[in-house]
């Protein structure tokens, strides 16, 4: 009987241990606990990494920003929309010359992006900007319609003659450059068209209204409808993008916020995809 009942208990006391879940080592309660508590640290670490990429609401944000910046910029404004939910990035773009006057003129903005530090200066001088910085630069390429139908040769006085050439107008960026550029090629020539932005310089060649006209380099990668001829010299007569708060800013948290995403390693990414270079040290 003792065999019996002994027999009888260690089977109970196996099958009780077995139902308490125990094994023949001591390491079980800590086996059991590494992966509860890996998968506390993971869901801890999601929920971080979730609420970093969160952002921040920034609200309202009002640009004003070159008129050759317009497809880098939609882009990128949607991209910090959706890293900032909440934020709201509305743009006008233009010419600088023009968007410094009319922020002169009381326009509200949070920040300014020209295309030059010629105009930044101007905003300087007026007392509507805080200090600027450089955030991407740029070069001048001649432009001719898809096909060439003008048989445009180059950026020559001989090579215009007879042909219609559209230009930024002196004053613009675009066109201060094009005046810098023809004075260091030694270079004449008469203009059908001066326009106050790039984007209308490059729209009449796209219409094929003018044989040739003088362009940013992004603008020129913009467009399906033109042929690229390059220009001597044009690496020398670069044109250093500028940007600054506004010292009347609504919104200048805002502002600053836009400004950093497109200093930052993103930000300067996509200005690269779009023909951008790099920005000045200064």
């Amino acid at each position: 009987m003792l065999r019996k009942f002994g027999t009888s208990f260690a089977l109970l006391a196996t099958a009780a241990c077995a139902l308490a879940g125990c094994s023949g080592g001591g390491s079980t309660e800590s086996e059991q606990s590494e992966p509860a508590a890996a998968l506390q640290s993971e869901t801890s670490q999601s929920s971080e990494a979730a609420s970093a990429s969160e952002g921040q609401n920034y609200g309202d944000i009002t640009i004003f920003a070159a008129k050759s910046l317009t497809k880098s910029f939609t882009e990128l404004g949607e991209a910090f929309e959706a890293e900032n939910p909440g934020s709201k990035v509305t743009f006008s773009f233009d010419g600088s010359q023009n968007l410094v006057d009319q922020i002169h003129q009381g326009s509200p903005a949070d920040a300014l992006f020209t295309a030059d530090q010629k105009n930044m200066d101007k905003a300087a001088e007026n007392g509507d900007v805080e200090a600027d910085a450089s955030y991407a630069t740029n070069t001048l390429v001649m432009v001719v319609p898809k096909g060439n139908p003008g048989q445009v040769e180059g950026f020559t006085t001989e090579a215009l003659e007879g042909k219609k050439l559209v230009v930024c107008a002196e004053g613009v960026p675009c066109g201060n450059a094009t005046k810098t550029l023809a004075e260091k090629n030694g270079v004449t020539f008469q203009a059908v068209s001066e326009e106050q932005n790039v984007g209308d310089t490059l729209a009449k060649v796209e219409t094929g209204e003018a044989d040739a006209g003088l362009v940013y380099k992004t603008d020129a990668m913009s467009s399906d409808k033109v042929d690229v001829i390059e220009i001597e010299n044009a690496d020398q007569v670069v044109n250093d993008y500028r940007v600054a708060l506004m010292k009347s800013a609504k919104n200048k948290e805002g502002g600053q916020a836009f400004i950093d995403f497109i200093l930052s390693d993103k930000g300067q990414q996509v200005l690269d995809a779009y023909g951008f270079t790099a920005p000045t040290t200064k």
